[in-house]
């Protein structure tokens, strides 16, 4: 009975782990299969295709995207479907495809009972795909795609697409497209719901030189050409919204046709948050006059005005309120009244101009840098507009609604970052984005209600596919995502766009490429970032980024050579670039230190700096002029080496390096100090768990000894996430501030110590930002039975400290306490508030023993 009992539970638990671990990725379903059966439907068998009918009287849009998919079809199977579109021309097996009120075919189906109108009637964007038998006279069966609205429709003939292995990416990546022949869709109603975030969307930006130097090469420049693909690819992945490319360039203006086309499509179009009433940065001209409502209110008045006639009919999120000329603060100060004056000028415009209710065009007011401060200062929003919220730009949320807040009607929204121009520094070149960092931020706004807008700044769209592609299906249901299945999602990417080759493999290179470059943003790296003589940080840094090369290599020469472009720019490029890098820096460091020496070998390495930023160049090179026979030219010109303030150089500079001229060349070896190994006289036999040595305990935040959960919160561990090793947080995360107590939450950490007296513990959290009212972020910590200190994340809210975060993508808080005796003991960390990520705790028992590292020292040993 107990082996029974004990088979029992172990099934359940696998049950549980499987449910909490399925990943959303890509596709949640798969309904499409090889084989053939009497329920299925056929949609490409024994050298014949199902024809596709479609009413022409449906969205231009929607007969658009059937012709994609008439496009894929043939990609896979080297069939062409024909395109009928009547009943009577439809032989015995037929896919159709339409808009519930807008397709007679589809109304005519849900009149008749063949399919239920309910599951579409005033849905958002929702799409059911499924078997009907005997739909119409003299036809044996249909596969029937009908949406709730023009997109609703578009995502369904999308979602068969991505079925039959068709990626996103196809154009955007050279993704190839797998033959095969025989393509049988499965019974049931196949259904991804109402999305749970309305606009999910992209912006492009800081654009030159790459994308733009590529656009213009390719199509004549940010035309209809361009985005007609840039909005292909946005539905593809279930977005919706785009704030469109705007360093000297104008949507409406550079080609009047793009905004016909969006509209077209379904793509809802906005300006970005320094763009009022859908117009463009640079129509701003300098005839113009000042951008001051003060003193040119009349000329800006009539500058908004011809923008909202221009917009017509279209679907748009009009964003309002105003920042100084090029995205600048306005004025000194606070100035709130001038800002609700601007906005209830800009909505009188609106109404007027529409002549609609002023809450039936869709609003947006991005309370971006100092517009913020406005806001927590009292500025009045009407509450039709939607909040937009906003990232400092590095990925961690400034502000989000305070969990009691009356809710508007507007909603709340998030504007993301993965790519910035500004300070400390432009980030732009190569992906730096780890997945659970986004999740765990985009997690915290949805939980705290903000559900509106989700949209990311994405830079020149490549290299980002990867997150860009997680941004989106997130945003699709975020209820879907937990840190426990954010590993399903790199396996299931890496699955779909490399046809099942190596999909493991592939998988944990973008993990942990993504895990090393997140350490500091590339444009930041420099001779000084790791240390090359303590804890051998440097020379481990390198040796794994050249495990990831040489696990990248060995893929691409076994890899179907149709699949090699495009792992060459999701995967092998990154990998290559970025392991260069980072080895060009620490040759720099090394030829230094060893100058100073007057060591022979520092004329090696001043040579080996001179091979590597040459290399830098050469994959450039290839990336522009071999990978798809030269489609991507411009496309990695993002200057990345050279930095020496925010700003990019003009072009990338070599490191300064250093020769010594020497007769002697005998030489000394780099001593590298302080690797764990706990003195042979010590006694361990009474030790529990982590061990001082050499005057520290380092611990991974992940490698607790006891976790206490409380009804209402449990600690989790999110994997990968961080620089060394994982991340612990409290979820949910819409709680309120914890009061310590008996019961708390906490980790605890066995620690057995030499030392006794003053020590430090050193904790290292992700660069979470204040977001709700009040003076910070608390944790508590204690050892032992002592009261617990009440540590704050944000004491320091200084531009300077921000900035120092940011940049080392790491806060260090350090708290002090007093030893009695040494021996074992057990260090407590108290949740207090949600949102603290704890990556790594370092506790010193020595003054001065902790030696300098830009990664701390590794852990310690574990008895």
């Amino acid at each position: 009975m107990y082996l029974k009992n004990k088979i029992a539970s172990i099934i359940s638990l696998l049950f549980l782990i499987g449910l909490s671990t399925k990943s959303y990725a890509i596709n949640p379903e798969k309904y499409i299969v090889n084989q053939a059966s009497a329920k299925n439907f056929p949609l490409v068998s024994k050298g014949k295709i199902a024809s596709i009918l479609v009413d022409d009287k449906d969205y231009a849009g929607v007969l658009k995207v059937t012709g994609h998919l008439e496009n894929d079809l043939f990609k896979v199977s080297d069939l062409h479907s024909k395109r009928i579109k009547k009943i009577s021309e439809a032989d015995n097996f037929v896919v159709i495809i339409g808009t519930l009120g807008k397709s007679e075919i589809i109304d005519q189906l849900a009149k008749e009972g063949k399919i239920d109108a309910n599951q579409l009637q005033g849905k958002w964007e929702k799409f059911i795909t499924q078997i009907v038998e005997n739909p119409f006279k003299g036809i044996k069966k249909a596969l029937v795609i009908a949406g709730s609205d023009k997109r609703g429709t578009i995502y369904g003939i999308y979602d068969l697409s991505s079925q039959i292995g068709v990626s996103p990416w196809y154009f955007w990546a050279d993704v190839p497209v797998k033959k095969q022949s025989e393509l049988h869709v499965l019974p049931g109603i196949h259904s991804q719901g109402e999305p749970k975030v309305k606009y999910r969307g992209i912006f492009i930006n800081d654009e030159a030189p790459a994308l733009t130097g590529w656009a213009f090469e390719k199509f004549g420049g940010f035309n209809s050409k361009f985005y007609d693909n840039v909005f292909e690819l946005i539905l593809r992945m279930k977005g919706n919204y785009l704030w469109p490319a705007m360093w000297g360039r104008m949507f409406y203006v550079d080609d009047p046709q793009n905004a016909v086309l969006a509209d077209e499509y379904g793509i809802v179009m906005g300006t970005s948050h320094h763009e009022p009433l859908t117009r463009a940065h640079a129509e701003w001209g300098k005839e113009k006059g000042k951008w001051d409502f003060n003193t040119n209110s009349e000329t800006l008045i009539n500058f908004w005005k011809d923008g909202i006639k221009r917009m017509g009919n279209k679907e748009t999120i009009v964003t309002i309120g105003m920042r100084g000329d090029g995205d600048e603060p306005m004025t000194q100060g606070t100035a709130i009244g001038l800002l609700e004056n601007i906005v209830k000028t800009q909505r009188n415009i609106i109404q007027e101009v529409t002549k609609k209710p002023i809450e039936e065009t869709p609003q947006m007011w991005a309370l971006y840098k100092e517009v913020q401060d406005y806001y927590d200062k009292g500025m009045t929003v009407p509450d039709d507009v939607t909040l937009l919220l906003c990232d400092d730009n590095w990925g961690n949320i400034r502000k989000l609604p305070e969990l009691n807040a009356k809710p508007r009607k507007g909603g709340y929204g998030i504007y993301y970052h993965y790519d910035y121009v500004g300070g400390p520094r432009n980030y732009k070149w190569i992906n730096t984005n780890q997945i659970e960092r986004t999740w765990e931020q985009m997690d915290l706004a949805y939980q705290h209600g903000v559900d509106k807008i989700w949209i990311v700044n994405v830079g020149d769209i490549k290299p980002m596919e990867f997150p860009i592609e997680f941004f989106l299906d997130m945003a699709w249901n975020p209820e879907k995502f937990n840190a426990g299945n954010l590993q399903d999602y790199y396996v299931n990417w890496a699955k779909e766009n490399f046809g099942n080759q190596f999909t493991g493999e592939i998988a944990e290179i973008l993990k942990l490429y993504t895990k090393y470059n997140s350490r500091r943003k590339p444009e930041l790296l420099d001779e000084k970032t790791y240390s090359i003589t303590n804890y051998n940080e440097a020379d481990r840094v390198v040796a794994n980024y050249q495990k990831l090369v040489k696990k990248a290599n060995a893929i691409n020469e076994k890899l179907k050579p149709e699949y090699k472009d495009a792992y060459y720019q999701l995967v092998l490029f990154p990998v290559l670039a970025s392991a260069n890098l980072n080895e060009l820096y620490v040759a720099t460091a090394k030829n230094h230190l060893y100058a100073e020496q007057g060591r022979a070998s520092a004329n090696d390495y001043a040579e080996k700096v001179k091979s590597l930023f040459e290399k830098d160049s050469l994959l450039t090179n290839y990336y522009h002029t071999k990978v798809a026979n030269g489609k991507w030219n411009h496309m990695m010109s993002q200057t990345h080496i050279g930095y020496t303030n925010w700003q990019q150089p003009d072009k990338n500079v070599i490191p300064k390096t250093k020769t010594v001229e020497v007769s002697n060349k005998a030489e000394a070896k780099t001593s590298a100090k302080a690797e764990t190994s706990i003195k042979k006289n010590r006694d361990l036999s009474n030790a529990r768990g982590f061990v001082e040595d050499n005057g520290y305990i380092s611990i991974e935040s992940k490698n607790y000894s006891k976790a206490i959960n409380s009804d209402s919160v449990k600690w989790t561990v999110i994997p990968n996430l961080g620089k060394t090793d994982s991340g612990i947080t409290i979820k949910p995360s819409n709680v309120q501030s914890i009061e310590i107590s008996e019961q708390s939450p906490r980790l605890e950490y066995d620690v057995h110590f030499f030392s006794k007296g003053k020590i430090k513990v050193n904790a290292y959290f992700s660069p979470t930002i204040n977001f709700k009212n009040g003076d910070g972020l608390k944790y508590g910590i204690a050892f032992d039975s002592e009261k617990p200190q009440i540590m704050n994340l944000n004491a320091d809210s200084s531009e300077k400290a921000w900035a120092s975060s940011v940049a080392n993508n790491i806060k260090i808080i350090t708290s002090e306490h007093q030893i009695e005796k040494s021996g074992n003991h057990v260090l407590k960390i108290y949740a207090i508030d949600p949102a603290l990520v704890l990556q790594k705790i370092v506790i010193e028992t020595e003054e001065g023993k902790v030696l300098e590292s830009y990664l701390g020292p590794p852990e310690s040993f574990r008895k």
